[in-house]
């Protein structure tokens, strides 16, 4: 049974009696409530029926306010307790009530309620909703499954059913807001045809993904591969050029060390990159598998209008726009610097005298100066990596990748004798390297001075964008033409000589030499430009051998 408060509320809007009238199979309503069901203002315009017990009444019937009923919920509503004495009072009930929806069509023993009619907005049980569907007067209702909260499935502003939806904006429309309303003159489609319209899509992204997944299987396994084949070359290239030296080990002992931490590094560099692309790869796999479980888990939604919340909420109603996965390079695993060690010791055994010293022997790694580094540079912890730090860049500034002030300069500097280092740039678009004199205060621990680090007269630099080579010194600049992109840098000073070159590192081509006549120390420099977009993310790497080999402690060969 009900409570006394639920006896003064009329069973179509819930809520108490406004201007009550009786039937007469005794159940009580509105006056406005009982006309909206039977979509009439007046009598004579019958059959009639109680929603309550579903009896047809008399075609003729006239409604009467029922005074002495509206009187004693008039007189109820004045003296009822207040809300938080009803919490109270009976916390049990609430409890249950909350939880629970009951059909309002039961009179005795309300049952459970499995549907709900939005036209009516009345919840109903088993029985009762058998009977909505077979009445012919309620057959063009909207029926839906049990809510406590129908008007949720309403428009807010008219308070109709939502059976269209926007597809300009998105959003599910009543018919009155697309005739009169905010959606006027916009597209609209039927509520079902719109599911059908973006499952249909949605079917056509999952098979994006798919075929995306699959191209990324693919570049892992060419990594894979590449992978193998990097470590069976370095291995192939390690024992042919073990074998040579073994017939001039006497002179070159300490030569054939240093072309075997040359492959160690390369090694090394090159299966971390490939490692690290394969991260990404997976990392998109990843992502893949989460968008197609996703996509999969509304595609199984059999409510149409909580599917197309859910779609828009996602921003899953447009095509997917997906990069495609990028083919793996296999160029970049090419093992043109050991198959360069190989020739170099080739030609050692014809004339070994005119050879030496050569550059690798010069090879150094400097360490960077972070104190030099502009703020929004990033180095690491060895001191042999810096990048741009991971930040959104303003729009505002509209920074060019170009900017010779974002650098950091070496630790050590270069006044005398010959000195060579490398720097991995790897597919870098933009990057600046060369030498400078530094700041004139950079001796000074607590200055600020990255903002004077620029190219001018006193700095050499190649500068390389989007695949465009430039050597860059004080106002001029020169367009180099380099036929295979440089992977590695090498930079040779020959002070005595005032020489400074740079060089494919990997081939041992020669870019372009300046003529340098300075008495300053110089300072390596390092600039791996701003990252737009996280297109420049990579970093510019030092080349590093575990240890270095001293040519003028370990050889005579270079004073004959």
């Amino acid at each position: 049974m009900g409570t006394v408060e639920d006896s003064w509320k009329c069973p179509v809007c819930q809520d108490f009696f406004t201007d009550p009238v009786t039937l007469p199979c005794g159940h009580d309503f509105c006056l406005t409530c009982i006309q909206a069901v039977w979509e009439t203002d007046g009598p004579n315009e019958g059959p009639f029926f109680c929603p309550e017990c579903q009896i047809f009444l008399p075609s003729d019937l006239a409604l009467e306010i029922n005074s002495s009923l509206q009187t004693k919920v008039k007189d109820f509503t004045t003296n009822r307790p207040s809300p938080a004495q009803l919490r109270t009072t009976t916390p049990s009930r609430e409890t249950k009530s909350s939880s629970t929806i009951h059909c309002d069509h039961c009179i005795e023993t309300p049952a459970v309620a499995i549907r709900t009619c939005l036209t009516c907005d009345a919840s109903l049980c088993q029985a009762h909703a058998l009977l909505h569907e077979q009445r012919s007067a309620l057959r063009e209702h909207t029926v839906v499954e049990v809510t406590g909260d129908p008007l949720s499935l309403k428009c807010r502003e008219h308070r109709d059913e939502l059976k269209l939806f926007c597809m300009e904006e998105r959003v599910p429309v009543c018919c009155l807001c697309v005739l009169v309303g905010m959606h006027k003159n916009h597209k609209a489609s039927q509520i079902n045809e719109a599911c059908v319209h973006f499952k249909g899509m949605l079917e056509t992204t999952m098979n994006q993904l798919l075929k995306r997944r699959g191209e990324a299987e693919l570049a892992i396994k060419d990594l894979e591969s590449l992978y193998t084949q990097t470590v069976r070359s370095a291995a192939d290239f390690r024992e042919r050029i073990s074998d040579k030296y073994s017939r001039i080990r006497v002179v070159l002992d300490g030569d054939e060390r240093l072309m075997m931490q040359i492959i160690d590094a390369e090694e090394t560099y090159m299966t971390e990159w490939l490692e690290a692309q394969r991260g990404i790869m997976e990392a998109q796999i990843k992502e893949i598998d989460n968008l197609r479980a996703s996509s999969k888990s509304l595609l199984q939604d059999t409510n149409d209008l909580r599917f197309l919340r859910q779609i828009t909420t996602q921003n899953l109603c447009d095509p997917l726009d997906l990069a495609p996965i990028q083919e793996v390079d296999r160029d970049l695993c090419d093992p043109e610097k050991l198959r360069t060690v190989e020739k170099l010791v080739d030609d050692l055994s014809v004339a070994l005298s005119q050879h030496f010293p050569r550059m690798w022997s010069y090879l150094s790694s400097p360490a960077l100066d972070s104190k030099t580094a502009h703020p929004k540079l990033e180095i690491s912890q060895d001191r042999k990596q810096v990048h741009w730090r991971r930040q959104p860049v303003s729009e505002a500034l509209s920074p060019q990748p170009y900017d010779s002030q974002y650098s950091v300069l070496a630790q050590e500097s270069f006044t005398t004798g010959q000195h060579y280092w490398e720097v991995i740039v790897q597919e870098k678009p933009y990057w600046l390297i060369g030498v400078t004199t530094g700041p004139a205060d950079k001796k000074d621990e607590s200055s600020q001075s990255c903002s004077s680090l620029c190219v001018n007269n006193t700095s050499w630099c190649i500068y390389h964008g989007d695949g465009q080579y430039l050597a860059c010194h004080d106002t001029q600049e020169k367009q180099l033409s380099v036929g295979k992109r440089v992977r590695k840098l090498g930079i040779m000073t020959n002070l005595q000589k005032g020489e400074l070159s740079f060089y494919d590192a990997d081939a041992m081509t020669l870019l372009h030499s300046f003529c340098v006549r300075c008495t300053e120390p110089l300072y390596p420099m390092l600039n791996p430009c701003i990252d737009v977009k996280g297109l420049n993310r990579q970093p510019l790497t030092l080349f590093c051998i575990k240890d270095p080999w001293e040519w003028h402690v370990n050889t005579d060969l270079g004073k004959e």
